[in-house]
């Protein structure tokens, strides 16, 4: 199922594009990261209690994805992202966070 994309700006000037639940840890959707063809983790940030940053690079596109208030938010630094490549994301993680 392709996931509705979100188009919000950030006060950073990213990118924020999709929302899903978060049903898995943080080092499950790091994990996860890998299993995207091309994708290459390149940074991992958490407390280890209530949240977690982690950094990624897909087609040549910086992304980022921050577990907030029950849900994990997904970011690209690049607003002029094709939508293509941000749908190839989300879903990839939807398969994980939200495979109904």
């Amino acid at each position: 199922m392709t996931r509705p994309l979100i188009n919000l700006i950030m006060h950073d000037g990213s990118l924020h594009f999709g929302d899903l639940p978060q049903t898995a840890l943080w080092y499950d959707v790091r994990d996860h990261v890998a299993r995207l063809p091309g994708a290459l983790l390149t940074g991992f940030v958490t407390d280890d209690i209530t949240e977690a940053w982690i950094d990624f690079t897909y087609r040549q596109h910086d992304f980022s994805i921050n577990d907030q208030f029950g849900d994990y938010w997904f970011f690209v630094s690049d607003p002029a992202c094709p939508d293509e490549v941000l749908s190839e994301v989300l879903n990839h993680f939807a398969e994980l966070l939200d495979p109904s």
